[in-house]
């Protein structure tokens, strides 16, 4: 997993209430469970113009010039900008999966679900819950600057704007320490791997029938 220490990057807002998992990425593309893949398909119903199918090119296919992540000012973004109960519906792991694999590094919304808020931690992802009138502030900024750009630094747990002012925001101990060493529940479990290796090796010798 990636780490997540401080990141500096382009703000697309996305300026609807009650964004389901459905809709960050539909049913049908749920065939594979790899990590990467899912990209082209973050958003899909609102992205594209045409009904999209697993295994199509998406390059090929058109685009809906209104949606935001579709805009030539929000290209290469890397920060979403969200309102309440981002994540909803399903507990799908795919959607954190689907808004890193474009490139979203952090979302900054005032409430999530809490499976989707739990599965963005486990992904590199970091979800920020701002006041709702923070949001609200943040989302005219955007829209009257293009090429907006937010720095997020998790350390002093501020999202720092262009002018220089910052927003603080809280985040739970052991989730931080997690995104700023890049460690998922694996990377978490090696950290032990001395240990472990000690005791399969005591195993095998108190009790050496088990492994024959």
């Amino acid at each position: 997993m990636k780490q997540f220490i401080t990141h500096q990057g382009i703000v697309a807002p996305l300026d609807r209430a009650n964004v389901d998992t459905d809709m960050i990425i539909p049913k049908q593309f749920l065939k594979s469970i790899k990590r990467s893949g899912f990209g082209p398909n973050l958003f899909d119903e609102l992205r594209y113009l045409d009904e999209g199918q697993p295994d199509q090119d998406c390059s090929q296919r058109p685009l809906n010039p209104e949606f935001v992540l579709n805009k030539p000012r929000y290209q290469g973004c890397s920060i979403l900008l969200a309102r309440k109960n981002f994540g909803c519906g399903s507990s799908r792991e795919h959607a954190p999966w689907a808004l890193e694999d474009f490139g979203i590094r952090a979302i900054i919304a005032p409430s999530y679900a809490d499976i989707f808020f739990n599965n963005s931690f486990k992904n590199g992802l970091l979800p920020i819950i701002l006041d709702e009138k923070d949001v609200d502030q943040l989302f005219v900024e955007v829209e009257a600057n293009e090429g907006y750009q937010l720095t997020i630094d998790l350390e002093n747990q501020q999202v720092v704007k262009p002018d220089g002012s910052a927003l603080g925001f809280e985040i739970d101990g052991f989730r931080k320490h997690c995104l700023l060493k890049g460690l998922d529940d694996i990377g978490l479990t090696l950290e032990h791997a001395d240990a472990i290796r000690e005791y399969e090796q005591k195993r095998k010798e108190t009790a050496p029938w088990l492994f024959s």
